[in-house]
């Protein structure tokens, strides 16, 4: 059985380095734009070419995140660095934006492509989707379980999360950072919304939970369930962390590459890998955990391992340690959250000592005015970090011939597993006073020690009593050694001449308005005053169904069910791929399109109407109208933030019927925000309303002809009301 690829991150050099000497098969990075994790060291165009030429030095393979949404006035800028990624010699790209893979195809067709998790990639039918567009690889959505994995038949290589940082949402799917704060996940910037301290409110009532950070999740951590995913069809097991520290990177990485290896793992792995960082550690959806094994409401930081307790606190704070604790070591105070770096430790003497061990009493100095008996935790370990510096690099195995012939040049071969180079040098000749040995020739060639080669097998043919300077055979070394690491990292790739065109659209098309409804009373309150009306209710949309009623799908869905000559709002790209064909089919805002090759792939699908994403402004509206037609935006409604696989209702006010109470998050600045749950799923609504009502007859004059209106917990006179204000525009 093939082992899978080990998949590591890199957000800055020292991260490659400590990635591919501890094992990583393959690197996934970003440059500094269009990556999903914008506040990472990330790399410049200079530096993602070095990192590329030493990762393949050591025949690592690099994946390149370009995995954010593009808008029309990127379009350019973003084909142009899929060229530079791939004349540079990058393995593979990473990508969410499907316009942009669309046209990738056809500019730089040779380029592989893998689909984000930022897709959504729930069901075979999406796998589909991709494969028939020259996708390779597709990262699937991190609620899957094993089983489910197990059980997609696409033919397409599966990649998964196996180590690091879980969103609570899936991905993609997640606007809470955008409309509350503008800083959008599907562009890189996301604030964390999910590590924020939260109330649960219950019919205006608080519910006591334990702990405030409702939204934040565990650490995933598959260690114990290895040998189950080496047996699944996965072929690329990835490590989540590209804003970690190298040493966290590489420790995680010889963990799991040990594991792969079945080599059996230090005594202290579990420990240490606590001390780098841990939310505490949760096996995640793709092993089925419950609710409460899945999330740290107490804290959202990295906990590190309990050391000792608070004794007393005054000018210095008194501490018994369960646990050792050394100079430089970062600690933290669990109940009062405070932090410090112990520059100076004491002992009960009053003595500054460098090290103290389990049992021992200890003073630091107060300098955060620490007045509580904490728990204190060690969240730093000087010497463990400083120790996972000093890695052993990675060795490439060389054969090495050399031919010593008295009247013939001097030759030597080196050859790897792909390689060979070869070198010729001054005539042999007979020694006349010093003749030099076999063993000394081999000692000067093997001489490989600051390169990435070590000598495998050496092979001599050679005369007797010859002589050859030292000298010569340590510069023929040095040649062979540049020749083999040239060719080792030589790129050789050319791009067909294909330019970007585009038209501009006249769009003449009757303006339209259209709704979604939650409840029958909406739908009966808007029949015959909107044009087109949406519901998730598929009981209504039987009930009422006509040739204005569109069914909308589940943008979660594993399995899809089988649909024929029916109204749809589509909602994922496996919705696409399965129901476009046969039934009247529009495209949701969940499909996050803002730009004209999402919006034309879409179109080539038999896609008639394409709600755009609610991040865009008015004027990436604007740009993407010149060049689309038929695009509907929300001009009014509550609008869907997050989607989460568990119930966060079940988690902390147990499991009834919670279609008969309200249930709100309130954040600090007492927004609150709805919570709506649909087979023990909790999605997260907007805690104010969108409202575009104003700009109307901007959106019109840029060929704007679907205007959306999103009805949550609007009253009967509330609706009518707002399309009345809607319908007083001069269409």
């Amino acid at each position: 059985m093939q082992k899978p690829e080990l998949l590591s991150p890199a957000g800055n050099m020292d991260a490659l380095k400590a990635a591919i000497h501890n094992g990583a098969d393959a690197i996934y990075l970003s440059g500094k734009n269009f990556g999903a994790r914008k506040f990472a060291d990330n790399f410049d165009n200079k530096s993602l070419i070095e990192a590329i030429n030493y990762a393949h030095l050591y025949d690592v393979k690099i994946y390149v995140t370009t995995n954010t949404l593009i808008y029309e006035n990127e379009v350019e800028d973003f084909i142009s660095y899929l060229k530079f990624l791939y004349l540079n010699g990058v393995d593979a790209v990473i990508m969410q934006d499907i316009g942009m893979m669309s046209l990738a195809r056809k500019i730089v067709p040779n380029l592989e492509i893998h689909a984000s998790t930022q897709g959504n990639n729930c069901n075979d039918d999406t796998l589909k989707l991709y494969k028939e567009l020259g996708v390779s690889r597709v990262v699937l959505a991190r609620e899957l379980s094993l089983e489910q994995i197990n059980g997609l038949k696409t033919n397409i290589e599966k990649e998964v999360f196996i180590h690091g940082a879980l969103c609570i949402c899936y991905s993609g799917c997640c606007l809470f950072s955008s409309l509350n704060g503008g800083r959008s996940g599907n562009r890189g910037e996301c604030a964390g919304p999910c590590r924020l301290p939260y109330t649960l409110i219950k019919n205006n009532k608080v519910v006591k939970t334990n702990g405030n950070f409702l939204l934040s999740t565990k650490e995933l951590n598959t260690t114990k369930h290895i040998k189950e995913i080496l047996k699944s069809n996965i072929q690329s097991l990835k490590i989540e962390g590209r804003m970690k520290s190298p040493e966290y990177v590489g420790f995680v990485t010889k963990m799991y590459r040990n594991l792969i290896d079945d080599i059996t793992l230090d005594k202290d792995y579990d420990k240490n890998l606590k001390k780098l960082f841990n939310r505490e550690f949760t096996n995640g959806h793709l092993f089925k955990s419950k609710e409460h094994e899945l999330m740290n409401q107490e804290s959202p930081n990295h906990q590190g391992i309990k050391i000792g307790n608070v004794i007393s606190t005054n000018k210095q704070i008194k501490i018994k340690l369960t646990d050792d604790l050394n100079q430089n070591d970062g600690i933290r105070f669990k109940e009062s959250n405070k932090g410090m770096i112990i520059n100076k430790l004491y002992n009960e003497k009053g003595l500054l000592i460098n090290k103290a061990n389990n049992n021992d009493i200890v003073y630091l100095d107060n300098k955060i005015n620490l007045k509580s008996n904490d728990t204190v935790l060690k969240t730093i370990d000087h010497n463990l970090q400083e120790n996972l510096k000093k890695y052993e690099l990675k060795k490439l195995l060389i054969d090495i011939d050399i031919q010593a012939l008295i009247g013939k040049p001097l030759s030597i071969t080196f050859k790897d597993q792909k390689n060979t180079v070869f070198v010729q040098g001054n005539i042999v000749e007979k020694s006349i006073t010093s003749p030099i040995t076999e063993d000394q020739i081999k000692k000067q060639i093997s001489k490989l020690g600051n390169t990435p080669f070590t000598a495998n097998k050496i092979s001599i043919t050679m005369d007797s009593n010859i002589f050859i300077s030292i000298k010569e055979l340590n510069a023929l070394r040095r040649t062979l050694t540049e020749q083999l690491i040239n060719k080792r990292i030589k790129i050789n790739r050319q791009l067909p001449e294909i330019n970007i065109t585009k038209e501009q659209i006249k769009c003449n098309q009757k303006i339209n308005v259209n709704a979604y409804i939650t409840n029958e009373e909406q739908l009966t309150t808007i029949l015959n005053k909107v044009d087109t009306i949406y519901t998730d209710n598929y009981q209504l949309y039987s009930k009422y169904k006509n040739e204005h009623i569109y069914y909308k799908t589940n943008r979660t869905s594993t399995n899809l069910k089988d649909f024929n000559n029916e109204n749809l709002l589509l909602t994922n790209l496996g919705d696409v791929y399965k129901y476009s064909k046969n039934n009247n089919c529009q495209a949701d805002y969940t499909l996050n399109i803002i730009n004209s090759y999402s919006s034309k792939f879409l179109n080539n699908q038999n896609i008639k109407t394409i709600t755009l994403s609610p991040e865009m402004s008015l004027t990436d509206i604007k740009n993407i109208a010149t060049y689309s037609n038929n695009l509907e935006v929300i001009v009014y409604g509550t609008i869907e933030l997050m989607v989460m696989n568990h119930c966060i209702i079940k988690t902390n006010d147990g499991c009834h019927n919670c279609k008969n109470d309200k249930y709100y998050l309130k954040n600090n600045q007492n927004k609150l925000f709805p919570i709506i749950t649909k087979n023990c799923q909790t999605h997260i609504m907007h805690h104010e309303k969108i409202n575009l009502l104003k700009d109307i007859n901007t959106l019109k004059e840029f060929g704007i002809t679907n205007f959306r209106l999103e009805f949550f917990d609007e009253s009967k006179e509330q609706i009518l009301n707002i399309i009345n204000q809607i319908k007083s525009v001069e269409f």
